[in-house]
């Protein structure tokens, strides 16, 4: 110690000097370790960011603190003043965005990190891997792919181009139903193929603006709208055929008196009768979801609104008549569908009843191969109603028909139920007990345990008696509106990955959505919209989104419906939208739409282009959103930060308003409201 304290200052000023570049080193150490890992984690969520919508539905969202560590970690997406950051965390600034070409070019370059805690679709998944990015290549592969109707501009990114309006003449085009082209094609066309979806090829899709028809006015509001259009804004419409009485024209106006082929004495006598022959049918209580085959001008479905039935109105598309666009004209609820090859894009036992009055439809072709797919549709314990002219008609080729009906619905084990006048009613069996009690070798046989009646997409009709649930999921159903609260059986029987019990979360997200709605009506003023015909894009991800946006739009006695669409590329929640008292139909969103130009008032898609972005274009999608958007109609996309000033630019190019507006939780959410008003063109 004494020598120690006898030492030379510069002894004493060189040891401090040591232990200072020790402990300097060992904390610079320590501290890259832990901010290597805060920026690798920073990396992966900036490049594999959920959508909000969907982490809400995989989660129960009555506790929006499940969202508090995306929060933090997705904040350095929102703009500086909102940063969560703290003031001493000594963090760089955030790499730039990637090119928006990068999400909506198809295939897309693939994913580069993915952590272990979920996948783009929320599903737990420990298969991740590190790796670096490369910038470069993503810039030649950008470029390589750029889009017609998008242009590079300076720096990072596109500039987006204005949209040039289409030929006058497409202004009631459908891409996949006018497609000559392919059409020409076809190697037969006796079964109806022609009305079938025929879409084009990768680079010839719609690359414009539909644009409106001359002279076409705003749609006349429900429910004025059940008995008059505007004659102009129905293109190229023919009129009445035989004396019907279904279309009148008076001046600058379409009138629908309420008749038709077998409506005699009006639409209205006609549903009393049918409800009088068999008062079992209960319509607005027991039958509630109806589909009317080769509907007309739809006043069948028209005038069942007021019984509290909602009828999907289908017709194949007719180059003359255009009647389909008559009946979203109108406000009633309609797709453009063919029975044809395909089976059609709605669920097993969907439909309480189904109609068919002078429908043109052989039912008894190919060995009932359509009554089939009838049968596919109908609910357990449903009715089939036929008012056609071998119902009652004396003469010999038509008695052949009915007798040959008559054999094939037999086989069915359809029990006629009732016969009077010239309308016949059928009922389904409530189980499979008559199917399997048939002789041996009797057709049409049964189909295979592991046949799938709700795979719809592209899957040809089958020659065979869809089977029902042994369980009896499809027949368990309340009535309505009980229905449309109460969580269905087959709710059980939907593939998706969910720790939490699948009616609370049927529950919860019924809650969150109806809330999200609220506001939309409160906020946003709705109610000033008249909204009548409504589409909600992305029915179907974990908490049944379309039932609750519908059932929320009920609830606020908006006069309007809503057709749900749920995609391809998730869970098919149809068969609980229909056990709801709903309506909707599968969908893949990088394909056009069946439905005429101008057919929906409101367009509805909550974190749908966080997921499509990577398997198709994004402005394809927008393409046909405004295609089909009414003039004056509205668009309100919820997704996440990382996608929207990309949607905002092609907005813009589309000729809507947009504006950005933050959710109920505030600025420092990680997703956005997109609102877009389409302009009259």
């Amino acid at each position: 110690m004494k020598n120690w304290g006898g030492s030379s200052p510069l002894i004493k000023i060189s040891a401090f000097l040591i232990v200072s570049v020790v402990f300097f080193y060992l904390g610079k150490r320590f501290s890259d370790v832990s901010l290597s890992q805060q920026l690798s984690l920073f990396a992966f969520r900036n490049n594999h960011e959920t959508p909000q919508p969907s982490s809400s539905i995989a989660l129960s969202p009555t506790s929006s603190k499940t969202f508090d560590l995306s929060l933090n970690l997705n904040e350095t997406a929102s703009p500086p003043h909102a940063s969560v950051i703290k003031e001493d965390a000594i963090l760089p600034p955030p790499p730039p965005p990637p090119p928006p070409l990068q999400q909506l070019k198809s295939p897309a370059p693939p994913s580069l990190l993915r952590m272990g805690v979920v996948d783009e679709n929320g599903t737990m998944t420990d298969d991740f891997e590190w790796g670096s990015s490369n910038p470069e290549a993503l810039e030649n592969w950008t470029r390589a792919n750029e889009t017609p109707g998008l242009e590079r501009g300076g720096g990072i990114g596109v500039r987006v181009k204005k949209f040039p309006v289409c030929a006058a003449s497409m202004s009631d085009y459908i891409p996949c139903l006018d497609n000559e082209k392919a059409i020409r094609k076809l190697s037969s066309t006796g079964r109806g193929e022609k009305f079938e979806r025929h879409c084009p090829e990768m680079g010839e899709g719609l690359n414009c603006l539909i644009p409106a028809p001359k002279g076409y006015k705003t749609p006349i509001p429900w429910p004025k709208s059940r008995d008059e259009v505007w004659l102009s804004n129905v293109p190229r419409a023919q009129f009445d055929k035989g004396g019907q009485n279904r279309i009148v024209v008076d001046k600058k106006k379409v009138k629908f008196p309420g008749g038709g082929t077998q409506f005699f004495h009006g639409a209205d006598s006609y549903l009393d009768q049918i409800q009088k022959m068999l008062p079992e049918i209960a319509f607005g209580r027991h039958t509630r979801v109806v589909l009317d085959v080769g509907c007309g001008v739809a006043s069948f479905g028209a005038y069942l609104m007021s019984r509290n039935v909602i009828t999907l109105s289908i017709a194949p598309k007719d180059v003359n008549d255009n009647l389909i666009q008559f009946a979203l004209e109108r406000g009633v609820p309609a797709m453009v569908a063919a029975f044809a090859t395909r089976r059609l894009l709605y669920p097993s036992q969907a439909f309480d009843l189904i109609h068919c009055s002078a429908c043109r439809i052989n039912w008894t072709r190919d060995d009932g191969i359509l009554l089939l797919e009838l049968n596919r549709m109908l609910r357990a314990g449903g009715y089939f109603v036929w008012a056609a002219q071998p119902v009652y008609k004396p003469e010999a080729v038509l008695e052949e028909q009915w007798k040959d009906m008559v054999n094939r619905t037999r086989s069915l084990c359809w029990n006629l139920v009732k016969k009077e006048g010239y309308i016949a009613i059928w009922q389904k069996p409530l189980n499979n007990s008559c199917y399997l009690s048939r002789e041996e070798g009797m057709q049409p046989p049964l189909c295979e345990p592991n046949d799938k009646p709700d795979d719809v997409w592209y899957v040809n009709m089958k020659p065979c008696i869809a089977r029902l649930p042994v369980d009896g999921y499809g027949s368990n159903i309340t009535t309505w509106p009980e229905r449309l609260h109460n969580p269905p059986d087959r709710l059980q029987s939907i593939q998706f990955d969910a720790y939490a019990s699948r009616k609370e979360l049927y529950r919860a997200e019924s809650r969150y959505w109806k809330e999200i709605i609220d506001g939309y009506v409160r906020v946003l003023h709705w109610s000033k919209f008249k909204l009548r015909n409504v589409l909600d894009m992305r029915a179907g991800f974990g908490g049944f989104l379309a039932g609750s946006f519908a059932a929320a739009l009920i609830e606020n006695n908006l006069n309007c419906w809503v057709l749900n669409v749920v995609p391809t590329s998730e869970p098919n929640t149809l068969p609980v939208i229909y056990d709801r008292g709903l309506i909707g139909v599968m969908h893949d969103w990088c394909e056009p739409f069946d439905t005429y130009p101008r057919t929906y008032d409101l367009i509805h898609a909550a974190g749908l282009f966080s997921v499509e972005r990577k398997r198709c274009d994004v402005y394809t999608i927008m393409l046909e959103m405004d295609r089909m958007l009414r003039p004056g109609g509205h668009v309100y996309i919820r997704d996440s930060l990382s996608v929207m000033e990309e949607l905002q630019e092609i907005g813009t190019a589309l000729g809507w308003r947009v504006s950005l507006r933050d959710t109920s939780e505030g600025p420092h959410a990680s997703y956005r409201i997109l609102t877009c008003e389409k302009r009259l063109r």
